[in-house]
């Protein structure tokens, strides 16, 4: 529950607009305050949210209108819980779209169950299982990460180019790290690799000991673990660590966090993996306007989340209306070209386009291209631990 008030705290003070009646559009930000990534979902909030106060404090959004956030947990494992966490923001607080939700599982559920019933756009910042690029959305469901589609093939080949032709594999239980799993062993397999072991993993237990065993009695040159920071994927690596299982760990997005090294000191040094990512003119724009604004922009899914709501506000300019239907109407237009290109900081800019009835290009914080169903290209972050902090070795 502190988590919680700390959290609408944030967003009061980062809001920096009084709300008029009559003139303040409400929008979901439904994210796992609590659970696996909690340690991530406030630096994304804060990064959607600082988006909402640039438009707002533009006075451009539909002659004055300003963006009011509406948190939500969404737990990232919960589909119950999220789903009615969902509900009391489309039927209570009648939000216009949702940014979020997070994980795959609870954004499938409050997707299917609440959001595309109530025709309510909803725009992800990282659920990346490849099964929602098939859901029956009506149009509804987007999202500025990667598919984990891609990111499979992308963990694969950093494997694989070190050199690596053994690993065993361990994945959280869900939808993600199902997905994820899959997505990796096919494009590894398909490089010449070997996968000695491809074992899931429940999040919340207090020992890991059977886990890590058996994944040490199948083999492998490292162990790939495809989970969550702050739940079983951590406590998967210092079992390993500990028991002297395994040395080198690869890990997919779930795992990057600076909780992680924290959690596991120097043991973590030589770790690899990928995560979502971005570089040049509108990701430098984007950490200038984070710097400035106090807020960390240098996590996980931070560049992502204002890009999404960058998107939903700009759809609301280019119809000339905050209704549901015109955000999920011109949300693709603005995202891709035609278009003077955007970048983050120039959402007043934007606007003022938009409004003088002209055509944007959203290239935002992640360069934004919207493909297939609604869903970003991506490109991602190689990083390597050493000393005790993520490095970057190349973009791919």
């Amino acid at each position: 529950m502190k988590r919680i008030l700390m959290a609408t705290a944030a967003l009061t003070s980062l809001a920096g607009a009084t709300f008029a009646d009559g003139h303040a559009v409400k929008v979901g930000v439904i994210l796992g305050y609590t659970g696996p990534i909690e340690s991530l979902t406030p630096q994304m909030a804060d990064s959607a949210e600082l988006a909402f106060k640039e438009i707002s404090d533009s006075g451009l959004l539909l002659d004055g209108k300003v963006i009011e956030s509406v948190r939500a947990d969404s737990t990232c494992v919960d589909a119950g819980a999220a789903t009615a966490a969902a509900e009391r923001l489309i039927t209570s607080e009648g939000v216009a779209a949702i940014m979020g939700a997070d994980c795959s599982g609870v954004t499938t559920a409050i997707a299917n169950n609440v959001a595309i019933p109530n025709g309510v756009v909803m725009v992800s910042p990282s659920a990346t299982s490849p099964a929602l690029s098939t859901i029956e959305d009506n149009g509804l469901f987007f999202r500025t990460s990667p598919s984990d589609a891609r990111q499979g093939d992308v963990l694969a080949n950093i494997i694989n180019d070190k050199g690596i032709s053994s690993v065993a594999v361990t994945y959280t239980n869900n939808d993600y790290g199902k997905g994820l799993s899959d997505a990796f062993i096919a494009a590894y397999e398909g490089l010449g690799g070997s996968v000695s072991v491809n074992a899931p993993h429940e999040d919340g237990k207090g020992d890991y000991s059977a886990e890590v065993g058996a994944l040490a009695a199948a083999g492998g040159e490292i162990l790939v673990v495809l989970g969550y920071a702050d739940q079983g994927g951590v406590g998967i690596i210092r079992t390993a660590v500990d028991t002297g299982a395994f040395e080198t760990f690869a890990l997919g997005d779930g795992m990057f966090a600076d909780s992680l090294i924290e959690a596991i000191g120097d043991d973590l040094n030589g770790t690899i993996g990928s995560v979502p990512w971005s570089e040049g003119d509108g990701a430098d724009a984007f950490m200038a306007a984070t710097k400035e604004a106090g807020v960390n922009g240098d996590s996980s899914f931070t560049r992502e989340s204002y890009d999404a709501a960058a998107l939903i506000a700009l759809s609301m300019q280019a119809g000339g209306n905050a209704d549901r239907a015109t955000i999920a109407a011109n949300l693709l237009s603005v995202a891709n070209a035609p278009g003077e290109k955007i970048l983050p900081g120039e959402l007043g800019k934007a606007l003022q386009i938009l409004k003088d009835g002209g055509e944007v290009d959203y290239v935002g914080a992640t360069n934004v291209e919207l493909i297939g169903p609604g869903e970003a290209a991506g490109t991602y972050r190689e990083y390597i631990v050493k000393d005790g902090a993520y490095e970057t070795v190349t973009f791919r």
